[in-house]
């Protein structure tokens, strides 16, 4: 959520997956957390914020 807060560009949503059950099954929700990027489930677990930043670049870029 850090890069929510740094860009104007990122936002950053925190879900209750057993409030949301069919959201969270429909994000294909496993285990936690669960980063969806642009609406698209991409991985599972926390990652380093080094780690997340390449992973969602390299998500929306490449």
């Amino acid at each position: 959520m850090k890069c929510a807060f740094a860009s104007p560009h990122v936002r950053a949503t925190a879900i209750e997956a057993n409030a949301f059950p069919r959201l969270a099954e429909e994000m294909e929700v496993w285990a936690v957390p669960r980063i969806v990027v642009d609406g698209v489930p991409q991985w599972d677990g926390a990652a380093p914020e080094p780690v997340f930043v390449a992973r969602v670049l390299g998500a929306s870029f490449g």
